[in-house]
């Protein structure tokens, strides 16, 4: 899935890939506050995808992920990793190093 946005001041594109398993409630409140903090702190040239690793199980080890849900930002480079729901908006912030 696709989302338009991007960074507040700077014209870069982010990548954010958001691995879950399942649709299930975590997975989707993850999912809701990682939309929420993109549409908040990027204004332009974002993109999510979400990564379901119950369908594809290869993708845990192949990407490092050793919980969900995780995003990792795989672009701006450097790679930053974040784990839980992203409830805690400074958390996750820092974390992905988003609006900064």
């Amino acid at each position: 899935m696709r989302y338009c946005c991007g960074v507040r001041a700077r014209e870069e594109n982010w990548l954010l890939k958001l691995y879950v398993t399942g649709g299930g409630h975590l997975a989707q409140e993850a999912r809701a506050n990682l939309e929420r903090l993109c549409a908040q702190y990027l204004s332009g040239g974002y993109r999510i995808e979400v990564v379901d690793l119950s369908q594809n199980p290869a993708a845990a080890k192949e990407h490092g992920i050793v919980a969900v849900p995780m995003v990792v930002r795989e672009a701006p480079v450097p790679i930053r990793k974040a784990v839980g729901n992203l409830s805690e908006t400074p958390r996750a912030l820092f974390s992905l190093h988003l609006g900064i």
